[in-house]
């Protein structure tokens, strides 16, 4: 449910998705990328979805993308898939996509931080902001919770969360199981960057 409260955050108090516009978003199988597929899509936006393996952008496709690419000739590839632009990138990850992805912003474009789960955060030209007028926007939920937010704010994030997934709008996918004596083997494939969206263990 957090993946979904930071996005709820984001689509309301940092960035305004409206129907019918070109969301791109990173990691697109992860917790937070999945969430960010979903919420864009019920928001009437084409969705494109980038993931790096076969797996993974089946995963985004299933949570409702209308586009799978994957990192090789990204900016490229998302001007063709956007008919010129997106207006909006979604990145969870950080590291050299980031950059690919801020290029192939349209004019008035905007790039919302959510996160570096790769590691490795980028150095993005302040050049390519400044062109056609794009905007790079913090997300930052959890500085909001603490602060402006507060408890009543996020009960009502919270609330609207819930109504919208019991209305059928947002279609939260099911998170794989495995026991807690595998914890080793799942935090080995979160290393690897093969998990695919969010794992319960259980006893």
């Amino acid at each position: 449910m957090e993946s979904y409260l930071t996005l709820a955050f984001a689509t309301t108090h940092r960035v305004k998705i409206e129907a019918g516009e070109h969301v791109v978003v990173l990691g697109a199988s992860g917790g937070i990328g999945s969430a960010a597929v979903d919420v864009a899509r019920s928001l009437g936006a084409h969705v494109v979805a980038v993931a790096s393996t076969d797996g993974k952008r089946a995963a985004a496709k299933e949570a409702g993308a209308d586009v799978v690419l994957g990192y090789d000739n990204l900016k490229d590839d998302i001007r063709a898939a956007t008919g010129g632009g997106a207006d909006v990138v979604i990145d969870p990850v950080g590291g050299p996509a980031a950059e690919s992805a801020l290029r192939a912003l349209a004019t008035g474009g905007r790039f919302c931080v959510l996160g570096f789960a790769s590691g490795d955060i980028p150095r993005l030209p302040s050049n390519i902001v400044l062109l056609r007028n794009r905007f790079v926007i913090g997300v930052d939920w959890g500085h909001w919770s603490s602060e402006a937010g507060g408890a009543h704010g996020n009960a009502k994030l919270l609330t609207d969360v819930l109504a919208t997934v019991a209305s059928g709008k947002l279609r939260p996918g099911q998170p794989s199981t495995a026991p807690l004596a595998d914890a080793g083997r799942v935090l080995q494939l979160f290393g690897e960057r093969h998990a695919i969206g969010k794992y319960v263990l259980h006893p």
